[in-house]
């Protein structure tokens, strides 16, 4: 199953009735499952059987990584915390409106199949192979889509990088882009919103804890499940192969003085406190100057609607092709017809780098010959007439650079910011426990 999906969460689809079966009495008494609520949150509540679900699901996951698993008592508590601010999301998605259709979902199991090189008829008999109803899977892909959808509108479409900010990245990084990726394997404890000190030293005491049964020889992946708040624990903390620009600041700053298998002292950060084991390092060759062909471009767009089928569109743009291969003025007729904001410019989009475009647009264009008009194109924003007006070789290098600086920093800070509105909404949200031993 592993190799369809990297979901971190799952949303049973369990009932909380708890009435009894009416049973005739000659019939032997049939075992029932009688659910109960371990926990409140806000006005819904987690039931045990949601509850079992999910650490089954974690149990075979550690079990198949060879992970220790940390006592049950520990597992449970770490899963019900990660379902109660998983359902705090769900319900913030819900309050204002967020949702998944039907449409977008398909979408999203078409691509999880394509990737996969199946088709969804294959995909869907796989699932089931392995145990995994295909209403189930919808459910745990429609939940992880609205997440995503969530964080993009509360956290990543708020996060800004200036000019200034690039600038200084580069000037303190002269080694960024070396090609060095480190893997990390790290521990989160987090901090409450506005902690007291002796939150804080409590929360201390525990990465002392840590730190102990670390350097005592316990696996860093067993200590990490048992402890961790971060969503990776499970997971044994494990961040995979990343470039170390691709870390977040505090852990690149700590791989830089680390040694495979070494572990950083414990770092203090807004989310709470950290520590970090270098599991291995690769790479470092530093990447030279880069040469791309770019494209000079303009296009005409037009876009289809109720009104406007697709045979209109292609016709529409034949009839304007032949005005130009007869001498019309290009730029004057994409003012007069496009749909597209390069209009007021004649369609000039000026130059293009490889994988700028959509697909079906880059191919039509790289096959065209400078001063050539291509055939009408279909794309996914509707249908374009595109000349190539010239191309050239040109050195990209610190264009490059700088939208890799940008793109980094826009990472990092979007990271940051999501760990502390998940905080801030974990603080906010009402949570009653109920999480009694049986």
């Amino acid at each position: 199953m592993n190799r369809f999906l990297s979901l971190t969460r799952v949303l049973a689809a369990v009932g909380l009735s708890c009435s009894l079966l009416a049973i005739p009495a000659h019939a032997a008494p049939t075992p029932v499952a009688i659910d109960r609520i371990v926990a409140v949150v806000n006005s819904e509540v987690i039931t045990a059987l949601q509850l079992r679900d999910r650490v089954a699901q974690a149990t075979r996951q550690l079990q198949r990584q060879g992970t220790q698993l940390p006592p049950a008592d520990v597992l449970e508590r770490q899963l019900l915390e990660r379902l109660i601010v998983e359902r705090a999301q769900l319900q913030l998605a819900r309050e204002t409106s967020l949702r998944v259709d039907d449409a977008m979902l398909e979408r999203a199991i078409a691509r999880i199949a394509e990737n996969n090189r199946l088709s969804s008829t294959e995909l869907r008999a796989a699932l089931e192979r392995d145990g995994v109803s295909w209403s189930r899977f919808r459910n745990e892909i429609r939940t992880e889509i609205l997440l995503t959808r969530l964080r993009e509108r509360e956290v990543d479409n708020r996060v800004v990088v200036t000019d200034a900010e690039v600038d200084n990245f580069l000037s303190t990084n002269p080694d960024a882009f070396s090609g060095a990726e480190f893997q990390l394997a790290h521990i989160l404890l987090r901090a409450p919103e506005g902690a007291t000190p002796e939150q804080i030293e409590r929360l201390r005491e525990r990465a002392e804890q840590a730190m102990r049964r670390l350097r005592s020889g316990e696996g860093f992946a067993r200590v990490a499940a048992e402890m961790s708040d971060a969503p990776d624990s499970i997971s044994g903390g494990e961040l995979g192969w990343r470039e170390r620009d691709r870390l977040p600041a505090l852990y690149a700053d700590a791989a830089r003085d680390l040694e495979p298998g070494q572990l950083s002292p414990v770092l203090r950060s807004a989310s709470g406190l950290h520590i970090v084991k270098l599991v291995d390092k690769r790479g470092g060759a530093a990447a030279g100057p880069q040469q791309l062909e770019q494209t000079r471009a303009r296009h005409i767009l037009v876009k289809t609607s109720e009104v406007l089928t697709d045979a209109d569109a292609e016709a529409r743009l034949f009839a304007l092709r032949e005005r130009v291969v007869n001498g019309a003025d290009f730029a004057e007729l994409a003012k007069a017809n496009s749909a597209d904001l390069s209009a007021a410019k004649g369609g000039d989009l000026g130059w293009v780098n490889p994988g700028d475009t959509v697909p079906e647009f880059e191919r039509a264009m790289n096959a065209l010959q400078p001063g050539e008009v291509s055939p009408a194109v279909r794309s996914p924003f509707g249908w374009h007439l595109i000349q190539v007006m010239e191309r050239r070789l040109q050195d990209v290098t610190d264009e490059r650079k700088r939208n890799a600086a940008r793109a980094i920093l826009r990472e990092r800070k979007a990271e940051e910011a999501y760990e502390d509105w998940l905080r801030q909404l974990r603080d906010s949200t009402y949570v009653e426990y109920r999480l009694e031993r049986e």
